[in-house]
């Protein structure tokens, strides 16, 4: 009996480039990722991914949009209901619980950052920060100090994480983490 493999649906196939893209931006950024390697992983062809997203740089602009929408989520998800600092609380706990772990979503949003060099990505990265920070505030509806904190651990953190250091095995990393959980 013949196996008819069945065919993906044009999102999908979209999706499908997506993750892929995810996985070989993190690892080599803009620059060094293959749009070639990207079509093998989500099993098409590559004239088929520039179909889908016209140039690298605009698949990689959706790749960096996709992960500030799934961090807003996961925030509006970890927050629903709660307000003040039980809101940045929930979270932060989402963010480091979820986020931080995955390698792959991490080294993605720090070559986000080293990209911004180019305009219309910095243009994506700031855009998908700011609704970060907006849902931050509004949410908890705390003061700038409180809401600035709660990024500027978080970011502090991404750095700490890139370097594998999510157990704070180092002594100066469980002091430095200790000093801005301090209110």
């Amino acid at each position: 009996m013949a196996v008819t493999a069945q065919r993906k649906s044009a999102e999908e196939r979209r999706e499908a480039v997506l993750e892929a893209a995810l996985e070989e931006f993190a690892a080599r950024g803009l620059d060094g990722a293959s749009t070639e390697a990207i079509a093998a992983k989500a099993g098409i062809s590559q004239p088929y991914v520039f179909r889908l997203f016209g140039t690298k740089k605009e698949l990689f602009k959706a790749v960096v949009s996709r992960c500030f929408r799934q961090t807003l989520e996961r925030f509006q998800r970890a927050a629903e209901g709660k307000r003040g600092e039980e809101a940045l609380e929930a979270m932060g706990k989402a963010y480091v619980e979820e986020l931080l772990p995955d390698r792959t979503f991490l080294r993605s949003q720090m070559q986000a950052y080293a990209a911004c060099e180019d305009d219309e990505i910095r243009e994506v990265v700031r855009h998908g920060y700011g609704d970060l920070v907006a849902y931050a505030e509004r949410v908890s509806g705390l003061p700038p100090e409180a809401v600035g904190r709660f990024f500027a651990t978080g970011m502090l953190l991404n750095v700490i994480a890139s370097m594998g250091l999510q157990n704070l095995e180092e002594p100066w990393a469980a002091r430095l983490v200790a000093g801005v959980k301090t209110k």
